[in-house]
């Protein structure tokens, strides 16, 4: 094997480094903060993309369509999807390879399935490590692709520099179907699937929620925008890379990019801390050999939540 200045520079090489950060092992954890740490000054250069919607929305074809057009353009992307882990099995499909088939095969593009877990807010708990590792190998396009909307989906706004919502035009009432949560938290609003007999529909939607994000969004320099598209056919894609270079653009003019990602740093650091004691307060001896007796006291009433839940941590201090 060839040296090379970059020790990430290979997509076996960056997938070895995504799959140590990944790693519970103690000893592999330890190693991949040192990775970390000397891979941070060639990071934070590229555009933070967060893409999330109802299973069915067709955020894979939209992904391969736009990361394919990012490519033409002279960029390398990188697709970190996450896959929901089954709550009986614990295993996950990672199929998105085989959904985005074109793009896998692109050599300026990588593409990294993971399983959540029982990581809440659509994405794994290392997936701030493994953007800021793509990065380091050299892509400036990364896209996180979550694992549907849901109630917990929030925490790639806390990742992303642009947050990217997509809808289906024939699923009802879309402003009733879509929790008002996500839609404030929007950068962008992208109805896909625009064609054929669904097409006429699809803009009706796009200006319901053009309508919806004026009265939504009242602060700040950007004013989140409405679009639609078929990725299918490949139509529109242009549209939605102008707005999100516009959308970027207009961020880092105002400051509010850098404040952006100074605070999603903060917001990470919390995150693994309180992460972080769980995992260790679920390890604690003491607390697991008291928590299926204090779990059984609570199932059959003997005991209130919260009393249960000070006894297990005063095991726990």
């Amino acid at each position: 094997m060839k040296s090379c200045s970059n020790p990430l520079s290979s997509r076996p090489a960056l997938a070895r480094a995504i799959t140590l950060i990944e790693s519970t092992r103690a000893d592999h954890q330890q190693e991949a903060q040192t990775l970390l740490s000397d891979i941070l000054p060639q990071t934070g250069r590229s555009i933070r993309i967060g893409i999330t919607g109802v299973p069915g929305v067709g955020k894979s074809t939209f992904i391969e369509a736009f990361g394919l057009y990012a490519i033409a353009k002279g960029h390398k992307v990188a697709v970190l999807a996450v896959d929901p882990s089954s709550a009986k099995t614990g295993g996950s499909i990672l199929g998105d390879k085989t959904r985005m088939s074109q793009l896998a095969q692109n050599d300026n593009a990588y593409i990294r399935p993971s399983p959540a877990g029982g990581a809440l807010g659509g994405v794994t708990r290392r997936t701030r490590e493994a953007m800021l590792l793509c990065e380091a190998a050299g892509y400036d396009i990364i896209l996180i692709e979550t694992v549907g909307v849901g109630q917990s989906e929030t925490d790639v706004a806390d990742m992303a520099d642009i947050f990217v919502l997509l809808l289906l035009p024939g699923s009802g009432d879309e402003l009733q179907g879509i929790k008002k949560g996500i839609v404030e938290m929007a950068d962008l609003i992208v109805v896909n699937k625009a064609d054929g007999d669904l097409s006429a529909q699809a803009k009706r939607v796009r200006a319901d929620y053009a309508a919806a994000l004026r009265m939504l969004h009242t602060e700040g320099q950007w004013q989140p925008k409405a679009l639609t598209c078929s990725a299918l056919e490949n139509k529109g894609i242009d549209e939605v890379w102008r707005t999100i270079h516009e959308c970027i653009s207009m961020c880092k003019q105002s400051g509010e990019f850098e404040r952006n990602r100074s605070h999603q740093a903060i917001a990470w650091m919390w995150k693994e801390i309180r992460e972080t004691l769980v995992t260790q307060f679920e390890q604690h001896p003491e607390v697991a050999a008291a928590l299926p007796r204090i779990e059984q006291a609570v199932l059959k009433g003997d005991i209130v939540p919260a009393a249960a839940a000070k006894a297990l941590l005063d095991y726990f201090w």
